[in-house]
């Protein structure tokens, strides 16, 4: 097929290596613009896309908008046969969604309709959700409305949301593959109107640890916002970010130290925090990072 790839960050990227190493004509790739970064973030930055797509020698594009007329009609000037689209960060038009021949399939990282949106993999995590998974969407004008072709399901219990990405990533390239071998053999499936959510945008507020909540609920935290932005207290003016947690025995006062090994009393229960990365140092395990930063027992953590 003549495919329009569209994506921006690492999840996207096994789904354009895929489509390519099974035979497909990538016809563009659409990513969003280069963004500051570097060490003084003054360097632009191509997305994961982008730089795969160059190494790859695809042709890139990364417009701001798709909305306008002259955008759209370069896009169906590309005589795509379909557009496959993953983490992508910019909404479709009806007239972009309609230009290829066979529309656009997306690669959406939930059972929808549960979590709809731009973080559906941090919000299962945060929920709780025992299971999770990947499908492959037909897009239309709605917010991730579209009738779903094919889904693949794994548990989401113990896994951060690095690891769950990658998972779902490389399950999600797959079923993409899957479906554009025999697009005719997959029947569309209408989502179901019950139990639809909303996985809204990630605020970084949301990462300081709320120790007011049960202790399950806070080591959900630390998964969820690992690796970015990444979970964390604060200690005396200084931020120190929290990579893995676990529960532990112990009650107190929520936020207070238990013990001198790092573990903090919640709402209820306790948490022990395991792996730590203090501001410009490496990532450390607690009983190294104590050697050189003693928080003893009834320390209060913001």
């Amino acid at each position: 097929m003549r495919i329009i790839f569209m994506g921006t960050p690492d999840f996207a990227v096994p789904t354009l290596v895929s489509l390519a190493e099974a035979g497909h004509e990538i016809v563009a790739v659409y990513s969003q613009p280069p963004r500051p970064g570097g060490r003084r973030g003054k360097e632009l930055t191509p997305s994961p896309v982008q730089r795969e797509a160059e190494r790859r020698g695809f042709p890139v594009r990364h417009p701001v908008s798709l909305k306008g007329a002259e955008e759209q009609a370069q896009f169906a000037a590309l005589g795509a046969d379909v557009a496959v689209v993953a983490a992508y960060g910019l909404i479709l038009p009806q007239a972009v969604l309609d230009a290829p021949k066979n529309g656009c399939l997306n690669v959406h990282g939930s059972l929808l309709p549960r979590w709809r949106g731009a973080a559906p993999i941090q919000r299962a995590i945060l929920a709780g959700d025992a299971e999770t998974g990947v499908g492959i969407m037909r897009m239309e004008r709605g917010l991730d409305t579209g009738p779903v072709l094919l889904e693949g399901r794994t548990t989401a219990e113990g896994k951060n949301a690095g690891e769950l990405t990658d998972e779902l990533a490389a399950m999600g390239a797959s079923l993409m593959v899957k479906v554009l071998a025999d697009l005719a053999a997959f029947p569309e499936a209408a989502q179901p109107d019950e139990g639809v959510t909303y996985a809204h945008k990630i605020d970084k507020a949301e990462a300081r640890l709320d120790f007011t909540r049960s202790a399950e609920e806070a080591e959900r935290q630390v998964r969820a916002f690992n690796p970015a932005p990444g979970a964390f207290f604060e200690l005396e003016g200084e931020r120190f970010k929290v990579l893995t947690a676990e529960l532990a025995p112990g009650s107190g006062e929520p936020g207070v130290t238990l013990n001198d090994a790092l573990t903090v009393a919640c709402g209820t229960g306790a948490l022990r925090l395991a792996v730590l990365q203090r501001a410009g140092r490496p990532v450390m395990q607690a009983a190294e990072l104590l050697r050189g930063k003693a928080i003893p027992a009834g320390t209060r953590l913001g």
